[in-house]
């Protein structure tokens, strides 16, 4: 019996279907069709997360690309000691930061430069396009750190403890950072 098998039947992190998909893929006459299945299960939600770390989307469908060929080549390695999706997010998330180191993009302004700027003048009404449009500027301001933590558990809704499996880090660094990125995020908006 081989490793990941014997692994995947001592797991207790996975659910049914995960386990029943990765078995599909230990075989090689259903391992394209259950590779297809992963993909089609997982991908929007990876390209959601991708987007939110990178913006742009060509730079989010490339690493989502390159996460897959990962997966693909790799899946024989997962031990089901994680569920299936937190694996597969910490894969994008590496990959998603490597990129981001390789494009050593220099922000112009910080938030703690427009911390020290005056406030403009606030309106009483502001378009719902517009209230969005100030929350994906704070987003793409807030360190590389906060602004994972900000979107795992904003947009995806995530568990702390899914994301500390993901990012590597403690539940307790998780919340700080998550609660340093909303502070931010509403000085943004209150200095707009």
């Amino acid at each position: 019996m081989n490793k990941m098998k014997m692994a995947l039947e001592e797991s207790s992190y996975l659910q049914p279907e995960e386990q029943e998909l990765l078995q599909q893929l230990q075989m090689p006459l259903s391992f394209e069709r259950a590779f297809s299945q992963l993909v089609q299960q997982y991908q929007e939600r990876l390209y959601w997360h991708l987007r939110g770390m990178l913006g742009p989307h060509e730079e989010a469908d490339e690493v989502l690309q390159n996460t897959f060929i990962k997966v693909y080549k790799g899946i024989d390695k997962f031990r089901g000691q994680s569920k299936l999706y937190t694996w597969l997010y910490r894969i994008a998330t590496n990959e998603a930061l490597s990129h981001l180191r390789k494009r050593k993009r220099h922000r112009t302004e910080s938030l703690e430069l427009l911390d020290h700027q005056a406030p403009a003048q606030a309106d009483s009404y502001l378009p719902a396009e517009d209230i969005q449009n100030l929350l994906q500027e704070a987003i793409a301001l807030l360190p590389d750190r906060q602004r994972q933590v900000f979107l795992l558990r904003y947009y995806d809704e995530m568990p702390y403890q899914d994301m500390a499996e993901i990012l590597e880090l403690s539940v307790g660094s998780l919340k700080a950072s998550y609660h340093h990125a909303v502070k931010k995020i509403e000085n943004y908006i209150k200095q707009q």
